[in-house]
């Protein structure tokens, strides 16, 4: 009886996981201001909704909006610039630059469908334009990437693989991990896609891209010597993304 309960759950933890595959295959895509081969499970449309909604939350957790307004206008200003310059201004994504109050939190980041931030804190290291202009551009990478929506549909597959792993084998604790570690992999890939984005970006907006490369090194600084190992990270290490940025400039500027 026990075999047979156990066979019995194993038919069940199959046919979830085989469930959970299709349903990724039929959510394939080609992004078409990337060429990438995406799994996407929600429209533009959705992104734009998910990031208004979560904008105002998000700009409370960094102590607001910055109250100078010179400031925000040349965020503004550098952010449409680049917009108005490329492939972004193609998308129907909606994007609006936020100049965050935090003096603390070195950041900037994106939520899906166009809402972009940058926190006063790194905004205040910046040097120049250019430098600025780095910044956002690899956050209009991310949104145009449509990165944020890939990650919700790739983490919807592991959890149904762990689902099925845990009615089946009561292995859903090892494949849970195994899904981290590809969405962990699947990150560093997305701020080298929208670090060789943003270079395109720049140079397209008439900016110096070789300035990227002092927004790598304001991170790194800021990041010491105790930084997280880059196996254990989100993020490549800036040194390889210095690398990779230098290739992107020599393929851009050649086209």
């Amino acid at each position: 009886m026990r075999g047979r309960n156990l066979k019995f759950r194993l038919l069940i933890g199959v046919a979830i996981a085989l469930f959970f595959v299709f349903k990724r295959c039929s959510q394939q895509e080609v992004n078409p201001y990337t060429g990438r081969t995406q799994t996407i499970s929600m429209t533009p449309d959705k992104e734009i909704a998910i990031g208004l909604q979560s904008a105002p939350q998000m700009a409370q957790q960094h102590g607001g909006l910055h109250p100078n307004n010179q400031y925000q206008a040349l965020v503004d200003n550098v952010g449409n610039k680049l917009i108005n310059n490329s492939i972004a201004n193609e998308t129907p994504y909606k994007y609006e630059f936020h100049l965050l109050n935090d003096p603390n939190t070195i950041n900037a980041f994106a939520l899906p469908g166009g809402q972009i931030f940058i926190t006063y804190a790194l905004f205040s290291k910046l040097e120049n334009e250019d430098q600025l202009a780095g910044v956002l551009g690899h956050e209009i990478g991310h949104v145009l990437g449509r990165h944020s929506a890939e990650r919700i549909a790739e983490s919807e597959y592991w959890q149904g693989l762990a689902t099925a792993g845990s009615v089946g084998a009561d292995m859903g604790g090892v494949v849970s991990g195994i899904g981290q570690q590809k969405l962990l992999t699947n990150g560093r890939d997305d701020e080298l896609e929208s670090d060789d984005l943003g270079v395109k970006f720049m140079i397209k907006a008439g900016y110096n891209p070789e300035e990227m490369i002092g927004v790598m090194q304001i991170l790194k600084a800021a990041a010491g010597p105790n930084r997280v190992p880059e196996f254990q990270s989100t993020h490549p290490d800036p040194d390889n993304r210095i690398e990779k940025i230098k290739e992107a400039i020599n393929k851009y500027r050649n086209l």
